[in-house]
């Protein structure tokens, strides 16, 4: 939690300031997205845009990807972002530091840990869990949800000890060291025997021959919000009819990619992954529709709320829990049903 003391540090003094001028659009028409990072996991959104279903509500979005959730947390605080499509934990997280009016999460595009564990070629033809004894795993940022996702896993389905070292009775060591946008690269090369990865990423090493996709984190732990979208509460409060047209073309985003065939799925996608190649594509969202990573519902509901509130729990991060009707307001998600 020590990278959101800093952005507190920073914004508190202004905060008022700020989010005072958050209700104020630069344009009626444009939403401005900040995003975790750009990812597969997220293709509804990415269909809406380019199926042209925001145009027809008379949308505008601008789109940039942050590079991380503390990024998109403190677009959203300074006005350079609207909404801001993040992991709900850091809602807690600046919450837990002290900042009670603190941005607000009005829906949920994933339902579950989108990330995939990958291992070895040579290791890994009957993968159980219990191969993870012993083992060092690459498991992303301290504080981020695949770490304590997987943690959570290992620790309460699998009864394993994790640590960030070896020994004193550690079954598998998990690795937080590796910068996000290194883990993969750090594999490849050689540290660690397995690592937590989202598509395309995961995808490419089969396809590559350096990795061997395991198992699925969204497999094991459902029913998480893990990606969703976030404002202020101002924000909320003056557009309420923009995100309502928001949210009616997030809806016929996720009703396409659901139902669409091959081609259909690279002719709404392709405009927003121009680099990766077809096959690459077809297999990372054809992985997210198996394991039910894209919400089938943006309502995100109290008990999905607590499980996250758990998971971040356990992994020895949370100060106290914070309450749903303070973090979530559901009445845009609600009138769009899926």
């Amino acid at each position: 939690m020590k990278k959101f003391s800093i952005l507190l540090a920073v914004f508190i003094c202004v905060c008022s300031v700020m989010l005072s001028a958050c209700g104020k659009d630069k344009d009626n028409n444009t939403i401005r997205i900040s995003e975790v990072t750009h990812s597969l996991f997220y293709a509804p959104m990415y269909v809406a845009i380019n199926n042209g279903y925001f145009s027809d509500e008379g949308l505008e979005i601008e789109l940039t990807n942050a590079g991380g959730s503390d990024t998109v947390m403190s677009s959203l605080i300074s006005n350079s972002a609207d909404v801001g499509l993040m992991g709900p934990e850091s809602v807690v997280y600046v919450r837990n530091n002290g900042m009670t009016n603190a941005p607000i999460i009005f829906a949920q595009l994933t339902a579950c840990d989108g990330s995939f564990l990958v291992g070895r070629t040579d290791e890994n033809e009957d993968f159980t869990w219990s191969d993870l004894k012993g083992k060092h795993i690459i498991a992303g940022r301290k504080g981020g949800m695949p770490a304590m996702t997987l943690q959570y896993i290992l620790e309460n389905n699998y009864g394993f000890t994790t640590g960030s070292e070896a020994g004193n009775g550690i079954d598998t060591v998990l690795d937080t060291s590796i910068a996000f946008n290194l883990t993969a690269s750090s594999f490849v090369a050689g540290t660690g025997d397995y690592c937590t990865m989202f598509d395309p990423t995961a995808s490419q090493c089969e396809l590559d021959g350096t990795g061997v996709i395991v198992a699925a984190l969204g497999e094991e732990v459902s029913d998480v919000p893990y990606t969703c979208f976030v404002a202020t509460q101002n924000y909320l409060n003056n557009n309420s009819k923009k995100l309502d047209k928001f949210m009616s073309a997030l809806k016929k985003g996720y009703d396409y990619i659901i139902s669409a065939n091959d081609e259909q799925i690279l002719s709404a996608l392709k405009p927003s992954f121009s680099t990766t190649s077809d096959a690459l594509i077809l297999a990372s969202v054809k992985n997210y529709i198996r394991i039910g990573a894209y919400a089938d519902s943006f309502v995100l509901k109290e008990s999905s709320w607590n499980n996250l509130l758990d998971i971040i729990d356990n992994a020895g991060e949370l100060t106290s829990r914070v309450a749903y009707n303070d973090a979530v307001n559901t009445s845009f998600a609600s009138k769009v049903q899926l």
